[in-house]
């Protein structure tokens, strides 16, 4: 009790004696993003100088994004600017297919820090190399923005949101610099994003698509090939990937410790290597897996530890599993996989299950097998003995 109006009198005295009080960092909100925290750490400025010199008789783009009314549609003449751009009122930003802006390999090239702008029609290219500040092509950090028909190359990061919410992200192309896979950039990042379309872009030549904490995105109509991850869900719920094709990639898509993700009628191939899988599953529940083609992967799905939380299940219905090393790989599960409908052909092994697994647990109905052996008598389509695996 003492203690308490002991601290109680200090306060007093320090409003008293006029002691400034320290107050939380200021964020921005928006009326449909919420609160915005920082999420960047401080980025260096580069002076023209240190940039390279193939940019330093460009005209800089800034200036004709500074001189553009909030609100306005500016199109630029075509030809090359240079960098970097930041962009943060309203803006239609359209470069018809003709314009570049290029940052001479140093830093971010174009930061959009607003809602509501469309950029459409740009070639973004010369990000620096630095993961420690994120060096990308387009870093967006604001919500309802559309970004379309841009062209994206020799970038460490493709395009990066942060805590950005129902934008619209079409019909780009994003290739990364030409390095090393391990030490690219991700094509395109979700960081606490949600409610976001990413749609009919192409990928290629980069490290991942990642989502992180990010929910309730669509991931529809993508190509992604010579990459690792096609798409990476980490802490990502009730997110839709769907009609996408993932070929030669390490892995198609992966979820991690993630729930309530839709995976329907995409194609994933040629996903070989030590780590090859169409599909992975780890710790994640409550997913859908419905009318995919996976063939020509090491390992068609790899569940681990999957479903995770209690009274959930992992569907897989009415996909078709063919000429991959395995066709479904369980590790370390305890049931709760429902296969229904779904075709086996082709594989080197349909099922396999490691040490500790319980496949049996799992429930098993209406599969084509290629291997079956047994009889039909009634012509139902039906096989009249279940499958065995040995």
């Amino acid at each position: 009790m003492k203690k308490g109006l002991a601290v109680f009198a200090l306060l007093a005295a320090a409003a008293a004696f006029g002691v400034e009080e320290k107050v939380a960092p200021k964020v921005d909100a928006s009326a449909h993003g919420g609160i915005r925290a920082e999420v960047d750490r401080p980025k260096p400025a580069y002076t023209l100088a240190e940039r390279d010199p193939r940019i330093h008789r460009l005209p800089a783009f800034q200036a004709l994004v500074d001189a553009a009314p909030a609100g306005s549609v500016l199109k630029p003449a075509a030809g090359s600017y240079a960098g970097p751009v930041r962009l943060t009122k309203p803006l239609t930003i359209d470069g018809g297919g003709q314009v570049v802006i290029d940052a001479g390999g140093k830093g971010t090239v174009f930061s959009l820090e607003t809602d509501g702008a469309v950029l459409r029609g740009l070639a973004l290219r010369g990000s620096g190399n630095s993961h420690d500040t994120d060096d990308a092509c387009l870093d967006v950090r604001g919500h309802r923005n559309t970004i379309e028909a841009l062209e994206i190359s020799d970038c460490l990061f493709g395009i990066d949101l942060k805590q950005s919410n129902q934008n619209l992200v079409r019909h780009n192309r994003i290739v990364s610099k030409p390095v090393p896979l391990g030490v690219r950039g991700d094509a395109l990042r979700l960081w606490y994003s949600r409610d976001n379309r990413v749609e009919y872009n192409d990928i290629a030549d980069s490290r991942d698509m990642v989502a992180w904490y990010s929910h309730g995105n669509v991931i529809s109509h993508n190509v992604s090939r010579r990459s690792r991850y096609s798409i990476h869900f980490m802490f990502a719920t009730y997110n839709l990937v769907e009609h996408n094709r993932f070929y030669d990639n390490a892995v198609g898509v992966y979820l991690m410790y993630t729930e309530g993700v839709h995976i329907k009628h995409n194609l994933i191939s040629h996903a070989n290597g030590p780590t090859g899988m169409g599909i992975g599953l780890k710790e994640a529940s409550d997913a859908v897996i419905e009318g995919n083609e996976i063939i020509y992967c090491a390992v068609g799905a790899h569940s681990d530890l999957s479903p995770f939380q209690p009274d959930t299940k992992i569907e897989f219905k009415n996909n078709r599993f063919a000429y991959n090393g395995i066709g479904i790989r369980f590790t370390a599960e305890l049931g709760g996989n429902v296969a229904t409908d779904n075709i086996f052909e082709g594989n080197l092994s349909h099922v396999v299950q490691s040490s500790g697994s319980t496949a049996g647990l799992n429930q098993w109905r209406g599969n084509y097998w290629d291997d079956y052996q047994g009889f039909d008598r009634n012509g139902d389509g039906v096989g009249d003995t279940p499958y065995q695996l040995y």
